[in-house]
């Protein structure tokens, strides 16, 4: 395991990040003193580098729509956005533990809770987790609704990087359903926010 570590792999790092939406050439984004990038030259068969990105950048992305989802269910005044939160959570907690087993499984890191990511991959700032968690009502409905828009679009643009370049073909799968699930979510949102 110290050795997949020590065997960062930045060029592979920085286009994954690109390719998340970010354009950002910083790629040295932590995962609490982890590497970001996996060597596949000792990684088993079955998957490559992409599909380890894949994990260790939607992990702590699905962590934060958590974290969000489950301030909707004290925070917000619409059936429809509370329903939806569960639904979300419902979802992506399973998913967290299915690419906790496959890193764990091709022995390399599991993001920490602090790992910081761009915000070209749809994650919002700790200054916009602070201020959602500030509002109630209508206000927490409605900034609820266009920040899960954002991070849904960043999770669909990750999970078809990994339809492209994936080779592992359950993160391929659970990319697929990604885009199906999300983009179809990113549609009732919108709608919501229509009618507000």
């Amino acid at each position: 395991m110290k050795r997949a570590h020590s065997l960062l792999i930045v060029p592979v790092a920085a286009l994954a990040l690109t390719a998340c939406g970010g354009g950002t050439t910083d790629s040295g984004h932590s995962m609490g003193g982890h590497s970001m990038g996996a060597s596949s030259a000792s990684a088993p068969a079955g998957h490559n580098s992409q599909d380890v990105m894949f994990a260790q950048m939607m992990i702590p992305h699905h962590r934060q729509a958590i974290v969000m989802a489950e301030q909707a269910a004290t925070r917000a005044s619409s059936p429809e956005v509370k329903k939806l939160a569960a639904q979300i959570e419902h979802a992506q907690g399973p998913e967290i533990q299915k690419m906790t087993g496959w890193l764990k499984a091709w022995g390399v890191a599991v993001p920490s809770g602090d790992m910081k990511m761009g915000h070209g991959d749809g994650m919002m700032s700790e200054r916009d987790m602070k201020k959602l968690g500030t509002l109630s009502g209508k206000d927490f409905d409605k900034a609820f609704l266009q920040m899960m828009i954002k991070h849904h679009h960043g999770a669909v643009t990750m999970a078809r990087t990994e339809q492209a370049s994936g080779s592992f073909a359950d993160a391929k799968a659970l990319a697929d359903s990604i885009v199906t699930s999300q983009s179809a979510e990113i549609t009732t949102m919108r709608h919501l926010l229509a009618q507000m």
